[in-house]
């Protein structure tokens, strides 16, 4: 299986005045955060919220920015994630993969609209002791 690409758009939901960004997003379903470079984040006006510490894969840690909120927009979803500024191009990580509920064909190559759930992302919750809705 070769490298996955989708075109992503993200954007700064805190401030309208700057314009979103689209992007060719690396998939990367062995990460879990949506990573962005360092000029992204300032195009952006990205806040630091926090650093968090990554390992990487030759085992090295380093505490990297940690910038949020974002809106990823693909096709007709969108979700609002916090980033990991690091690297060089961007890469989309499972959270916002499943928050927007998209599927990666690896056959194909691409990133598909959940096809079970075409029109509204969906998504499985498992509440303990509780009834949804219930008064």
């Amino acid at each position: 299986m070769g490298s996955i690409h989708t075109s992503i758009q993200i954007s700064n939901p805190c401030d309208n005045a700057i314009r979103p960004v689209e992007v060719r997003a690396l998939v990367e379903t062995g990460i879990m955060y949506l990573c962005i470079p360092e000029h992204v984040a300032r195009q952006l006006r990205l806040e630091q919220n926090s650093e968090r510490e990554v390992v990487a894969a030759d085992g090295h840690k380093r505490l990297v920015p940690y910038v949020g909120p974002v809106e990823v927009r693909f096709n007709n979803r969108r979700c609002y994630v916090g980033a990991l500024v690091l690297g060089d191009e961007v890469l989309l990580g499972v959270i916002p993969l499943e928050d927007m509920d998209l599927v990666v064909s690896p056959s194909r190559q691409t990133v598909l609209v959940n096809p079970e759930s075409p029109n509204v992302p969906s998504s499985v919750i498992k509440l303990m002791g509780c009834t949804v809705g219930a008064d």
